[in-house]
């Protein structure tokens, strides 16, 4: 499986987003062990969770709890597994029954956040501890300091910042100078307005996560938008999603995608993107 550096971490470049699991309409607890356990089974060393991924009015942080109790109860080398987490928003419902996700980038709020994060995930340091995404309500440079504290407190090792613009990279980059490791933002065949972000995190030597690298499964897009990934996936015999994870991949050698999924047979098709060779004509094709 192919594994690329991640901060101070060898990890696979094809990560699990967890967050299927365990917000709303996920399959259930068994169901949701299962799915790491395959994943992890099959080579996968990177687990990407959240403070927030919880169905809202339900138990806070059960996807930071359900990762843990997976990596418990797995029989292969938990040293190997890198976790990373998240911290800055919550989970409510609508007035119209929608589930919505507040920000809090409140430094007194988040250090408290992280720290149960920390708790959560049965660890006295988390890897990889990222700000979810700006409070708009708080200057972005006080809840960096906020991610700073917790560093040099050693609730986490290091630290990342997600949705976030090339001034926050900076702003962040400023505060935790080369704690600061990665940059997480949406990134897929429908969503490419982060492109600016992907190529500075290359000059800057920082890992570019991909969340949501598939499109994500909650909004309408044009699904017009795959067909030249359909193409060449008839041509390999894969799942056009494969294509679209090792087109991500070939973009630099400092991406990483984190797919999530709501059963086993989901992930597992995901994880053999690192092996998937596209020619360079494939990849020109797909832009």
């Amino acid at each position: 499986m192919l594994h690329r550096n991640l901060g101070p971490y060898d990890t696979t470049a094809v990560g699990h987003g967890e967050m299927p699991l365990t917000i709303e309409n996920n399959r259930g607890h068994d169901v949701g062990i299962e799915t790491l356990h395959a994943s992890l089974d099959a080579g996968c060393r990177h687990i990407d969770t959240a403070w927030a991924y919880y169905t809202p009015g339900e138990e806070e942080q059960a996807g930071e709890k359900l990762t843990r109790e997976a990596l418990e109860t797995w029989k292969g080398p938990r040293e190997e597994v890198t976790v990373a987490t998240k911290i800055g928003l919550r989970r409510v419902w609508g007035e119209h029954g929608e589930p919505l996700w507040p920000r809090d980038g409140k430094p007194e709020h988040l250090i408290k956040y992280g720290k149960q994060s920390a708790m959560a995930l049965g660890v006295d340091t988390i890897d990889l501890l990222y700000l979810h995404r700006h409070d708009p309500e708080v200057p972005y440079n006080e809840s960096i300091e906020a991610l700073k504290q917790l560093v040099d407190e050693g609730v986490a090792r290091v630290a990342g910042v997600s949705n976030a613009s090339i001034e926050q990279i900076d702003i962040a980059r400023g505060i935790l100078g080369d704690k600061l490791v990665a940059v997480q933002n949406q990134y897929s065949p429908i969503h490419l307005d982060t492109q600016d972000t992907l190529d500075y995190c290359a000059k800057l030597g920082l890992a570019f996560v991909c969340w949501s690298p598939l499109g994500g499964y909650r909004h309408p897009y044009d699904e017009s938008k795959f067909d030249p990934f359909r193409e060449v996936a008839a041509a390999h015999g894969v799942s056009y999603q494969q294509v679209v994870l090792a087109w991500e991949l070939a973009k630099d050698d400092h991406m990483f995608v984190i797919p999530g999924a709501h059963r086993p047979e989901t992930i597992l098709d995901s994880l053999k993107a690192g092996e998937l060779e596209l020619s360079d004509e494939e990849l020109a094709k797909l832009g």
